[in-house]
């Protein structure tokens, strides 16, 4: 028999073993909205718009992103179905065999670069604190570690992480942390002088917004698979929608505000640096740690995801992803992965246009029968919002893509839906 937190993804998670509400929604967002990756990410703009125009373009692209994935989460909790269970209501039985494999490709691509991220900043950490030729500085080492941690943390499932660690204690720890390095920050930088001090013009406004966007975005295949689990909507939506704003926008900010102040070479080992020597370490470790619940997320959606293709548990497959994460970061360098939230960007932004259309405005937040035949519309109306993203990012960068390809996305599915008359029959 199906735990709660091991629903099948297309089996409707019963009301009454859904316990999450605003609060559990809220410490697990907020908590997804504050790592290492998230500092790094923010630190891309830094340069590029200054302080300022950073600041507005993680605003913008945080507010814009959040409202979009807390809608989201709202068709998880509606439906009580995983987000792959989610897309069949649109896209038809067969329609969600590719969305599947891509989201299984990239959760495995997201949950080894955490990994990674963990890997290597703990090895930093240890070179710093025991010396270059010390047992601790094994990229091997801690890469096995962390993996081993995610993968024991998506094998257990999200009901037990959120609420009985993150909802206890994770959070304030977290809390804790992000004002060690604000005070750290605010009192070792003249932030007026930073404020004033414009960027060199490398990056677009429209640039910084896409990069910020991209990464709520980049959880749309992922949260239903934790919202399915909320008791009401507006807990569902209040409680994602502010806990990842608030994580996002301050981690990022801090991400900007430390790679100009600290590191203007912009390299990630100055800035991890900088941001160790913020209260002996600590509030960085808490941090790192906190890394592990990103990998764990990506770990799990990538076996809810294939379970809805192989018919194995979720349990099972999280275990033997995790263990290919951690091989992967065993022996992979950390590149750069500007370009790979774009392409996530690319491929599922206009894909949750069509899903929200479809939901909200088609459906009217109904759960109609699901048909194994081809929605050819949806498809198309995807298909064409990617084609839109990739002309507008290589052709009229100044004017952002991310958005632009999932309303036009969006309005594509509605014309289409009308063309042929499709009506949504309830269940």
């Amino acid at each position: 028999m199906s735990t709660p937190s091991h629903y099948s993804p297309d089996t409707p998670v019963p009301g009454n073993q859904r316990p999450f509400g605003a609060r559990d929604l809220f410490s697990l967002w907020f908590s997804l909205g504050i790592g290492l990756m998230v500092l790094q990410t923010g630190a891309l703009l830094g340069p590029g718009l200054g302080l300022a125009g950073s600041v507005l373009a993680i605003t913008l692209g945080t507010l814009v992103g959040v409202l979009l994935l807390a809608a989201a989460g709202v068709i998880g909790s509606d439906t009580g179905l995983s987000a792959m269970g989610t897309l069949r209501l649109s896209l038809g039985r067969h329609g969600v065999a590719l969305p599947a494999v891509l989201n299984l490709l990239q959760l495995i691509g997201w949950g080894s670069f955490e990994i990674i991220v963990m890997r290597d900043a703990a090895s930093l950490l240890g070179a710093r604190a025991f010396g270059e030729d010390s047992f601790w500085v094994s990229p091997l080492l801690w890469a096995l570690l962390f993996g081993a941690l995610s993968t024991l943390l998506a094998v257990a499932g999200p009901l037990t992480f959120v609420r009985r660690i993150l909802r206890k204690w994770g959070i304030w720890l977290l809390i804790g942390a992000c004002l060690w390095l604000t005070w750290n920050l605010f009192s070792k930088v003249d932030l007026a002088a930073l404020w004033a001090r414009g960027g060199d013009g490398s990056l677009s406004l429209a640039g910084g917004f896409d990069i910020a966007i991209a990464l709520p975005l980049s959880w749309l295949p992922l949260i239903a698979d934790y919202s399915r689990f909320g008791k009401r909507a507006t807990g569902v939506f209040g409680g994602t929608a502010l806990g990842y704003f608030i994580g996002n926008l301050w981690m990022m900010t801090l991400g900007v505000a430390y790679i100009l102040a600290f590191a203007p070479d912009g390299e990630v080992n100055t800035l991890l640096l900088a941001l160790a020597a913020a209260g002996f370490g600590i509030p960085l470790l808490l941090v790192l740690l906190d890394e592990s619940e990103k990998a764990f997320a990506d770990i799990h959606s990538a076996a809810v995801s294939s379970s809805l293709l192989l018919r194995v548990k979720v349990e099972h497959l999280a275990l033997a992803i995790g263990v290919l994460c951690t091989l992967i970061a065993c022996f992979a360098p950390l590149s750069q992965y500007e370009s790979f939230l774009l392409l996530i960007g690319s491929v599922f932004a206009p894909l949750f246009g069509v899903v929200l259309v479809d939901h909200f405005i088609l459906r009217r937040r109904r759960l109609p029968a699901v048909v194994d035949a081809l929605h050819g519309g949806a498809l198309l109306a995807w298909v064409g919002g990617v084609v839109t993203y990739h002309l507008l990012a290589n052709f009229a960068p100044q004017f952002g893509a991310t958005l632009p390809a999932l309303v036009l996305a969006g309005l594509l599915h509605v014309l289409f839906s009308f063309s042929r008359g499709r009506e949504t029959v309830p269940a």
